[in-house]
């Protein structure tokens, strides 16, 4: 007959209780004995009955056992208090770093904008004309790059709204806009001057008397 899994919660039968726990009480004494011997290994167990009897196994002195726990474990929290210590110090000396360096960094800024230049040298002034020149470089070249780049960008707009012009000018049988050569329209000053007819002459009087000056002057 297969023994069933005992569900791991208190027993409520008190006899059924004692039996069990008398049973798995020997049970884990003797693998304890076993553990100790077979693996050469200190061992050391303590129990308390419910009704507070002590029951203990040692493999050697339980006394001695116990101390060997209590060095040891005060070791461990020794160990883990300077393992703690020695990082907290770690952690200051990194913050205290951390410090200077946004210090200097504020100090910088602030020689850069223009401000506290009274304790500077003529070396520090040379430096940082030197360092706000090579950015004003860097500005202009970033944006002649960005001016462009827009310039392409508007190109393959214009492009592609030309061609969109077509297509529609073609769906509808119209004639695609083109817009006048600016070179065949302005002509120069004295070319114009000498095609012209218009008299520019400044007169003032009657109209006959206009005409009369314009004979004699021919």
């Amino acid at each position: 007959m297969v023994r069933g899994k005992t569900q791991m919660r208190r027993i409520e039968n008190a006899t059924s209780r004692q039996v069990t726990f008398s049973k798995r009480r020997n049970g884990l004494f003797k693998k304890a004995f076993e553990l100790s011997v077979l693996c050469d290994a200190e061992v050391a167990l303590i129990i308390f009955s419910p009704r507070g009897k002590l029951y203990e196994f040692s493999s050697s002195s339980m006394q001695e056992t116990i101390e060997r726990y209590q060095r040891h474990t005060k070791d461990v929290h020794t160990n883990n208090y300077k393992t703690t210590e020695h990082n907290m110090q770690q952690l200051k000396h990194e913050a205290a770093n951390m410090a200077k360096k946004i210090e200097l960094l504020e100090i910088s800024k602030r020689k850069l904008l223009g401000e506290g230049l009274g304790s500077c040298s003529i070396e520090e002034l040379q430096q940082i004309e030197q360092q706000l020149e090579r950015s004003v470089s860097s500005i202009r070249a970033r944006k002649n790059q960005v001016f462009k780049e827009q310039i392409e960008q508007l190109k393959e707009k214009e492009k592609a709204l030309a061609a969109e012009n077509a297509m529609l000018c073609e769906k509808c049988g119209v004639q695609p806009y083109q817009a006048p050569n600016q070179e065949n329209e302005t002509l120069p000053s004295a070319e114009r001057s000498q095609n012209s007819d218009v008299s520019t002459d400044l007169f003032i009087g009657l109209p006959e008397g206009r005409a009369k000056r314009l004979l004699l002057g021919n």
